[in-house]
């Protein structure tokens, strides 16, 4: 992949700018490991926060329900 690409992936999967910089630097000064780590910790946030929001549409779904057994 060349650099143009990698970037626009890292800001399509949400990475900040400060992110992005690590990891570019990472991956073209030969550091794959650190930048697969950082990858992986912002996958994880990003799954963090996927799990919130699944848990607040159950949270409405529950309500939603709820309210139309009482009409």
């Amino acid at each position: 992949m060349d650099k143009e690409s990698i970037l626009q992936n890292l800001k399509d999967a949400g990475c900040e700018p400060v992110l992005i910089d690590k990891i570019i630097y990472f991956i073209f000064s030969a550091q794959h490991l650190k930048a697969l780590n950082l990858l992986a910790k912002h996958k994880i946030r990003l799954l963090e926060n996927l799990h919130q929001s699944q848990k607040k549409i159950d949270c409405l779904d529950f309500l939603i329900f709820n309210l139309k057994q009482k009409t």
